[in-house]
Formats: structure tokens, sequence, C-alpha cells
């Protein structure tokens, strides 16, 4: 039995992760973590989140409980993220981490220290949004500069960071396909007066409204047709499934740095 600590645990999205690990006949949940402030410390995970008496204590101390698993997953914010990468790779215990909002230089210390352990990282790990990957990966090569590009993410009024990871690789995607500088080329949102659009912007807009759980949208247009790619989530169940087969894909591995196209093709 392979066992996980999930951190965020009582949070919206690790608190459905922890759930299908727990009920998971290969895995075995052993863990939760929340912040040191959080209410549901020293509780019952099971009793917090409804499911019933689980025997699984959230604590607030990864380092206390790291020897009890074989991978950590991680959903909570950046600066959390890099405490509990550390720890892992002190203990040399896998990670699969699903935190958005890193900077350049955390993501720098994610690459490195998967030179000791092994890592996926994703902003979204759902089957149907790393689909839209590959097939933004694929237009955005057959498609010339006649075609301008938008990107437009709608979330729920409770997210953090914005534009959303997910956005935000997408556009990575397109700016290495089209071999341009996503830095000098990405419009976030437009206000005032920008002037006429330049040829190779990539617009990347965010709308933050009620309990919308994520809609990501691809417009391709040139002066005669628009071509669109849009994905909607209508609940975190795809994103919790997706993480379970991060879960599974990582164990097989000793170190290295991985995305969700790399857990699917060995799905």
């Amino acid at each position: 039995m392979n066992r996980v600590i999930v951190c965020g645990g009582c949070g919206k999205m690790a608190s459905l992760v922890a759930q299908q690990v727990y009920q998971n006949d290969t895995l075995q949940l052993v863990g939760i973590v929340e912040f040191h402030k959080h209410p549901a410390l020293g509780r019952d995970w099971g009793s917090v989140t409804g499911i019933g008496e689980t025997n699984i204590k959230v604590e607030r101390d990864l380092e206390s409980i790291i020897d009890q698993c074989d991978v950590v997953v991680d959903f909570t914010n950046p600066e959390a993220t890099m405490e509990h990468l550390t720890i892992c790779s002190k203990h040399k215990k896998s990670m699969v981490i699903g935190t958005t909002g890193f900077s350049k230089n955390q993501l720098k210390q994610i690459e490195n220290k998967s030179k000791i352990i092994p890592i996926v990282l994703s902003p979204n790990m759902a089957l149907g949004v790393n689909i839209l990957f590959e097939l933004v990966r694929k237009v955005s090569g057959i498609l010339d500069d006649q075609y301008d590009i938008e990107i437009i993410e709608t979330h729920h009024r409770y997210k953090k960071d914005a534009p959303s990871g997910t956005a935000l690789k997408i556009a990575e995607i397109i700016a290495r396909e089209k071999n341009i500088d996503l830095e000098k080329m990405a419009v976030y949102g437009r206000s005032g007066n920008v002037g006429q659009r330049k040829k190779g912007e990539i617009g990347i807009h965010a709308i933050r409204a009620g309990n919308i759980n994520g809609e990501h949208t691809i417009i391709f247009n040139s002066s005669g047709e628009r071509l669109e790619l849009t994905h909607k989530a209508y609940s975190r169940e795809a994103f919790a499934q997706g993480t379970v087969k991060a879960i599974c894909f990582i164990l097989n591995h000793q170190k290295g740095l991985f995305s969700m196209r790399e857990v699917l093709n060995k799905s």
C-alpha cells in the first residue's frame, strides 16, 4: 500500500483529492497538513470534511509525519509549498504539486529539487485540460501570425492568483510553438489608449465571479475566420482524478520533474 500525505487537505480541491486517495484500493491516506491557524488542527480529518471518523488527525507540521508517507500531495500556496518541498527533498519523498502562482525563482527551485526527488508539477491535472494543452500546441504550430491569439479564463470569486496557472501554461505553450518571447508579447488585460494590437501579442484575461470551477477559452482569429478552443470544468472531480493518476505515476520514478503530459502518456 503506497502511503500519501495531502497538504491543504481541508481545502476545497485538496479535500476531494484526499477523499479519492482514502477510497483508493492501492493508496493509503496517512496524513493531512494544514496551516498553523487552521480551525481543524488536531481534529479528525473525516469529521471535518463530513465523511465520518477516519482516525487521521489534521496536523500543522509536515516534518513531524513525513516518515509515514511515500508521496506528498500539495495544494496550498507558493510559500507553503516551498517549505514542504524543502522537507520532502531532505527526506527523499516524492511530490505531486498542484499549487499555482509560483514566481520564476520558485519554479527554478522546484526544478533544482527535482534532481533529488521525483516531482509532478501541473497547474491543472484534469484530463480534459491536458488534452486542451495538446490541441493548443498543435493549432499554434499550424496557424501563422495572421491569427491573433487571446486567452480568457474564468474562475470563482475566491481564487487568489490571476491569471490562472492554466492560462499561463497555455500562453507558455503558444509562445514556445511560435518561438516568441512571452515576457515581451503577453498583454494582461487592456485599459486606456493602448494603441493598435501588435502582431504576435498574446492577450490574457482573467474573470472572477460566483462559484465557477474553471473555464478557459483560446481564440485564434484572422481577418476571415475564428477558431475557439474551450474547456469548462463543472466540478472538481476531474482535477482530483487526475491527481490520483499523478500520484500513481510518481511512485515509479526516483527523480525528475514531470508534467501531466508524461503522466497521461503512461496511463
